[in-house]
């Protein structure tokens, strides 16, 4: 099984406001001509993927998202969230929270409220459909499982409705995950063997099908359609 890898820290250290991020997914339907060199297309309906660390109390400052789902994945540390969507909420390490701005749009500061760094892995998807209003969901990852965060259809209320599906693991060392169909997937925390490849923490990786075996216990990000 064919694999191709990616390594955030060969990439430019970049950031903005209150942060430093190593961007690594930068799809041109999002990003135009404005991507940025070595990152890769993504695929479907996702178009970014950036692992971000806060500077102590740093934060993005308020800014606003239209037509975009925002998936934030929580690696270390804690930030308090504010804006139009469930203000006040906190997102802790091994927690989720999706943002669907939709036609209507939604504005955001996400801060950290410790003297130490935090990490926290952002995912933009694009909507099938536009215009849908926006919203807010919430996620609790468990040890040993998948999630899926992101995706499915428009007859349920338990994720956001997309063709784009965005799964989150906690994985324990020995535990296997497999995938039979494209994928591309983020290491963000431990480490694993992948279709026979050793991977580590800062790891994009894709192919047309996975067989994953974490060596560490790991937090991995899939993304299928």
């Amino acid at each position: 099984m064919n694999l191709e890898i990616l390594h955030r820290d060969e990439l430019k250290l970049g950031g903005f406001a209150g942060l430093t991020e190593h961007r690594l997914v930068m799809g041109a339907r999002a990003f135009g001509a404005y991507t940025e060199p070595g990152t890769w297309e993504g695929f479907g309906n996702f178009v970014y993927l950036a692992d971000a660390r806060f500077n102590p109390n740093g934060e993005t400052r308020m800014h606003s998202h239209r037509e975009v789902d925002v998936i934030s994945v929580m690696v270390e540390g804690r930030i308090a969230h504010e804006g139009s969507l469930e203000h006040g909420r906190e997102l802790k390490a091994n927690e989720v929270q999706v943002q669907r701005a939709g036609g209507e749009g939604f504005s955001h500061n996400e801060v950290n409220p410790d003297d130490t760094q935090n990490r926290m892995i952002q995912i933009w998807v694009l909507p099938d459909q536009p215009g849908q209003a926006a919203g807010y969901k919430h996620y609790q990852l468990q040890r040993s499982k998948v999630k899926t965060v992101h995706g499915g259809p428009d007859n349920q209320a338990e994720t956001f409705d997309n063709q784009t599906f965005i799964r989150v693991g906690l994985l324990e060392a020995n535990q296997s995950y497999d995938c039979d169909q494209p994928f591309l997937a983020y290491l963000s925390s431990g480490e694993g063997i992948a279709n026979g490849r050793t991977v580590k923490e800062g790891d994009l990786f894709r192919g047309d099908r996975l067989a994953f075996q974490a060596t560490q216990n790991t937090q991995i990000i899939f993304i299928t359609q």
